[in-house]
């Protein structure tokens, strides 16, 4: 059996004998902090990896398209969480991981380009709203809508005298003897405003961009802005969108912001005063689909093309230099003699954009999973999650317990040594570490409490419905145990067995409908005491019934549950 190392026991005490950090009197004089990396890659779906495609499949690597050797070796020499789950969109899985708290809560409904907002319009906040609240968001949609669009906030709060007291405990603020520094896309900085971008929550900005896509070639002008661009009455002289960093001799953005990656690991690795934490947010593999010519090529050629309904060589190029990004960091680690103390997490933002759904039919295939971004089914929101820590976590492991992405901000403040239920509970945070499930792999000691995730997405969107084709309309969901409760706002409710039907196939909300209906109480519950109303979708006063093409015709089944008691009728 192999020997775990010094600093993984320490780091283990305080759950084998029943404390925490805390208590255990865990500090940097008596067990070294370990450096921290946390990879977030953009739009990657969970079939896109292929260690997890073989786990769910049983399929030979060889025979898939894609091709993720790097990932696949975190996985052998770390754990792997196959219920993984992000939100559906990017922003809101940002403010989660940023916070340790449901995007709901902060007003994170959705992910947009840069859209109006009060501040950036020098509007004061009606009463109940917030100053980086949109002013309005809405897809180009041709068909009857039965439910109106709520809102969405686009800052996380930093403190700033447009906060209204708010100022939200960001992960690297919460790992204050750390150095801190991020790289890649933000995308919560409320389109570019002053006071709200990486290095106002704690990170030394190594090159960012507050938006939601970027070209992955000749990008710099548009990260460098000077002006105010679409905002000319933004208080302020100019956007703080972005900046590119340092010059790298890259011509591709994955390639340029992994060298800028590896240059401050290279740097920190030889300062002995405090241990560092690197935040690198990919673009990949966001559209624009742009790829290494020879890369595509490669994949051009590929006889496996097509395997999984994955047959795009321009996206399988964005993956395996996303995968390429991922190796050249664990090989830095290894040259550097400080992969033994500094702890590798990969985890992705959302799922895959499914062709199947998307307007384009472009993207990938998540297929078996339901869906896509942007859908509340598993498609959209299961994620891959990877932990690797030489010597210090055991090998090639596997978590099949339901976590989420607030989690993530405990767990690393588990793994640097801070009490973090402490920080938790002072701070009312949703995420619960899961650094114990790194070697209690089936939770058998219960450390892990966690059992019910929320998400909250009050938008209709041009992306199509898995069940019927047609635009999705907006959405909540509730995971508890093995059951998951999906609620379509224009009438709709879908119960799944995620243990016994993780591709969701069987809609039990009318055979089951006491679970359904307790299910329902405790999101409406949840919605009512966490989410501001003005993120909430509502009826549209000007729908016609007459002119609606879905096969179900719209139910208010929100005023039916608030007059009833009950969603469905036992």
């Amino acid at each position: 059996m192999k020997v775990i190392k010094t600093l993984s026991i320490l780091l283990l005490l305080p759950y084998l004998f029943g404390c925490n950090n805390s208590q255990a009197g865990l500090t940097s004089e008596k067990a070294k902090r370990p450096n921290i990396i946390f990879i977030l890659a953009d739009d990657f779906g969970i079939m896109d990896t292929q260690g997890y495609a073989h786990k769910i499949l049983g399929t030979d690597t060889a025979e898939m398209f894609y091709e993720t050797p790097n990932l696949d070796r975190m996985m052998q020499e770390g754990v792997s969480f196959l219920q993984a789950y992000a939100n559906q969109l990017c922003s809101p899985t940002r403010a989660s991981l940023l916070t340790g708290k449901y995007a709901g809560r902060m007003g994170f409904t959705t992910a947009m380009p840069p859209r109006e907002t009060y501040y950036n319009q020098d509007m004061k906040a009606p009463n109940g709203y917030y100053s980086h609240d949109v002013l309005s968001h809405s897809d180009n949609i041709n068909i009857e809508q039965a439910v109106l669009n709520g809102t969405s906030n686009s800052a996380v709060p930093s403190g700033t005298e447009y906060d209204n007291g708010q100022d939200e405990l960001s992960i690297a603020e919460a790992l204050k003897d750390y150095h801190s520094a991020f790289i890649g896309k933000w995308h919560v900085g409320g389109f570019g405003a002053e006071g709200y971008q990486p290095a106002d929550q704690g990170f030394e900005p190594l090159a960012w961009y507050d938006a939601g896509g970027s070209a992955y070639y000749n990008w710099k002008k548009a990260w460098n802005i000077t002006t105010k661009g679409p905002f000319t009455a933004i208080p302020q002289n100019q956007l703080e969108i972005g900046n590119s960093g340092m010059e790298t001799g890259e011509e591709y953005l994955t390639n340029d912001l992994t060298k800028q990656a590896l240059s401050f690991i290279e740097r920190e690795a030889n300062k002995k005063d405090k241990p560092f934490f690197l935040y690198f947010s990919h673009f990949a593999v966001h559209s624009p689909y742009q790829g290494p010519q020879d890369i595509i090529n490669h994949f051009d050629q590929k006889d496996t093309r097509g395997w999984n309904g994955h047959h795009n060589p321009i996206y399988a190029s964005m993956i395996k230099s996303l995968d390429e990004s991922v190796g050249a960091i664990l090989n830095k680690l290894d040259e550097l003699n400080i992969d033994d103390n500094t702890l590798v997490v990969f985890m992705s933002d959302n799922g895959g954009i499914d062709s199947k759904v998307t307007p384009r039919g472009d993207g990938t295939d998540n297929s078996p999973f339901l869906g896509g971004k942007a859908c509340l089914t598993e498609g959209g929101i299961r994620v891959p999650l990877i932990f690797r820590w030489k010597g210090n976590i055991p090998e090639k492991k596997w978590v099949n317990i339901p976590v989420d992405c607030t989690d993530i901000f405990p767990t690393l403040l588990d793994a640097a040594g801070y009490p973090s239920q402490k920080i938790v509970t002072e701070r009312t945070l949703d995420g619960e570490s899961l650094f114990t499930l790194l070697s209690d792999h089936n939770n058998e000691q219960k450390t892990y409490t966690k059992t019910t995730h929320y998400w909250h997405y009050p938008f209709n969107v041009i992306y199509n419905n898995p069940k019927d084709g047609f635009p999705l309309t907006p959405h909540s969901a509730i995971r508890k145990g093995d059951y998951k409760l999906i609620y379509d706002w224009h009438g709709r409710i879908s119960l799944y067995n995620i243990e016994q039907d993780p591709f969701e196939k069987q809609n039990l909300s009318e055979k089951k409908t006491e679970l359904t209906n307790l299910l329902f109480a405790q999101l409406i519950g949840w919605l009512d005491n966490n989410v501001a109303p003005r993120y909430w979708p509502s009826p549209n006063p000007s729908y016609n019934p007459k002119n609606e093409v879905r096969e179900e015709k719209y139910v208010d089944l929100l005023s039916h549950y608030r007059t009833t008691g009950t969603v469905i009728n036992k």
